[in-house]
């Protein structure tokens, strides 16, 4: 027996309905979302594709994300210039830095939900 993977990803909001709303309009993700129609619709749950997912601490003076927030989301996507396309048309910044991009690692994006928590969009090669 053990760990066989993430079961979810609680965080503090001001506004939660409208931040799940957000999350839900913008990403396709949280409660009721489903990728990819891989199944049936959980109410409360998020289906989400296998694949990988990097759990890794950063030094708490990392300039990798923001000093005053304690945790960056990643998402993994597919299709990430219609995903930033779409984003963007929606009047939501998103960042690109070719330096971020590698053919090793993928691809990579950022932007901000609407309380300020940074969310790194990646696809990864292949």
């Amino acid at each position: 027996m053990g760990v066989e993977g993430i079961g979810g990803i609680f965080f503090r909001a001001r506004d939660p309905d409208g931040l799940s709303a957000w999350y839900k309009a913008h990403l396709n993700i949280g409660a009721g979302c489903n990728a990819h129609a891989m199944g049936p619709v959980d109410e409360w749950a998020w289906m989400t594709m296998a694949g990988p997912l990097v759990f890794a601490p950063f030094p708490a003076d990392t300039a990798y994300f923001a000093a005053d927030k304690a945790f960056m989301i990643n998402l993994r996507v597919s299709g990430i210039e219609a995903l930033i396309a779409g984003l963007r048309a929606a009047g939501i910044a998103v960042e690109t830095r070719a330096e971020w991009d590698a053919p090793e690692t993928g691809r990579f994006a950022r932007l901000h939900d609407p309380e300020g928590n940074a969310i790194e969009l990646w696809q990864p090669p292949g």
